[in-house]
């Protein structure tokens, strides 16, 4: 991808995670609305455009340059992620501000002071999740594509302390669903079935970004979990004849 065409898009991501408008964007350059389509698609855009779109963003040019350069992180560390699991209150407003809760929509949803909910921001800029700009904003600092470790700290957290709380429900509701399959699958059928648990990972992941277009009141928290392995229940690994059991 040409420089431009990385820098195009790195502002139209940071525009979509900021919560900010074509509108917007077209007041803080004094231009028409429907100029911006053609302007964020490299029409028009001129340097002191971009300067403009770097201050609308909360950025100055370098930083919006060096940032569209180099993506940001997709995942921490092991050390990163163990020091959020070490404390709960800290995950919480880690999972909040990925995702794009405000600093005063946390403290409406939770019982944190204002003080104790920026420390703790801080220490995330610290862990490199985000920058606290003036005014307590929020900028995230990871990719929109990020997720945790695979067999990390918070999914290690995750499998030990939280899957059981998710999983004890009736999912009796009707935003609820409990599904389970079993298939005795070849490797080709296997990788098909995983490339299609990738796309409703993506899928869930575009939607939640189309509905931050909502406010935080008209949103609430959903888990999706997805599970395959090659599986056999323990009971009926129990009655399979071993190797030369003829009887």
């Amino acid at each position: 991808m040409d420089e431009s065409r990385q820098l195009l898009n790195f502002i139209r991501t940071e525009l979509r995670a900021q919560r900010k408008t074509h509108q917007d964007l077209a007041r803080a350059l004094g231009l028409a609305a429907p100029s911006i389509k053609r302007l964020l698609q490299g029409q028009g855009m001129n340097l002191v455009r971009l300067e403009a779109i770097a201050r609308l963003l909360g950025y100055s040019l370098a930083e919006l340059t060096a940032r569209a350069a180099h993506p940001a992180p997709t995942v921490l560390g092991s050390a990163q992620e163990a020091e959020l699991v070490a404390n709960p209150t800290r995950l919480l407003v880690a999972v909040a501000a990925l995702n794009q809760l405000t600093v005063d929509d946390m403290l409406a949803r939770y019982t944190l002071s204002r003080a104790a909910c920026v420390g703790h921001l801080l220490a995330l800029e610290r862990l490199g999740i985000l920058d606290l700009l003036p005014g307590d904003r929020i900028r995230l600092r990871v990719a929109r594509e990020f997720d945790w470790l695979p067999d990390g700290p918070i999914r290690r957290y995750f499998r030990g302390h939280l899957e059981q709380d998710f999983l004890a429900s009736p999912f009796a509701g009707p935003e609820a669903l409990h599904a389970f399959s079993h298939a005795m699958l070849s490797p080709a059928a296997v990788a098909e079935l995983g490339q299609e648990l990738q796309r409703l990972r993506q899928l869930c992941a575009r939607l939640h970004a189309r509905s931050l277009a909502e406010g935080p009141a008209q949103r609430a928290g959903y888990g999706l979990l997805l599970a395959l392995r090659e599986w056999e229940p323990a009971a009926f690994a129990a009655l399979r004849r071993l190797p030369g059991d003829q009887s």
